[in-house]
């Protein structure tokens, strides 16, 4: 595929991933996320050619303007969409494939000084939410989904949502769900209900030796074990 075909396909994938998306005015100033992604496209060309000083420059300029900071040897797929776009960062080795959904904040960074690969890889399909950092070559699996402001340090596999920090695997298999920031649990809050379950618990438990009491202990342990089981998946 040419160069402007791809750039093309940037600026209709813009319609299809944003409804607010109205008109070409507000294109044209509104949706520095494509025009990052456009400008990267030219600069890749170029770095590749050992052009990599005007590379470099195209893309310092890039992220003066849309304050989205894109290397230009990083490697990205086709119909990649970044939303909104301000403070997202994409690093040297990072590879993002086809029809990956980036919200603002995102950086896909390195956690080590050494050449080579050290950036994350994010296959086909995968959304990432707001403010999230995806640290480390790891591997973000096919359609998986990244909560906002979650830390990934570990690699995430297909069709799976991760969040927190460090961010866990909670729901494992569901590729085609859409993805409801809302809907996400909140493991925190979970944890701190178990423990003042328990409590209770066991404050009656002191009180008086009560078999009934007992049953909801040994229940509580249960649900318990499985949380922990589901942390370490």
């Amino acid at each position: 595929m040419g160069l402007f075909t791809e750039i093309k396909e940037d600026f209709s994938n813009a319609y299809k991933n944003d409804p607010a998306l109205n008109s070409r005015l507000d294109f044209l100033f509104n949706y520095p996320g494509v025009w990052a992604v456009a400008w990267y496209r030219v600069a890749h060309r170029l770095y590749n050619a050992n052009f990599k000083r005007i590379a470099r420059i195209i893309m310092g300029i890039t992220q003066i303007m849309t304050n989205i900071d894109i290397h230009p040897a990083a490697k990205i797929g086709k119909r990649v969409f970044i939303d909104h776009g301000t403070g997202v960062v994409i690093g040297e080795t990072a590879v993002v494939e086809d029809d990956v959904l980036i919200y603002q904040g995102v950086t896909l960074g390195g956690v080590s000084l050494t050449h080579g690969k050290r950036h994350p890889t994010i296959k086909q399909g995968v959304v990432i939410g707001a403010g999230a950092k995806v640290l480390g070559n790891i591997e973000i699996g096919e359609h998986a989904k990244i909560g906002a402001n979650s830390v990934v340090v570990k690699p995430v596999p297909d069709c799976s949502t991760a969040i927190g920090i460090p961010a866990h695997v909670i729901e494992k298999g569901r590729c085609k769900d859409p993805f409801m920031h809302n809907m996400l649990p909140d493991i925190n809050k979970e944890m701190f209900e178990y423990l003042l379950k328990r409590v209770a618990v066991l404050e009656h438990i002191l009180v008086k030796d009560n078999k009934e009491v007992l049953e909801q202990d040994l229940e509580l342990e249960q649900i318990y074990d499985s949380f922990i089981k589901s942390m370490k998946n």
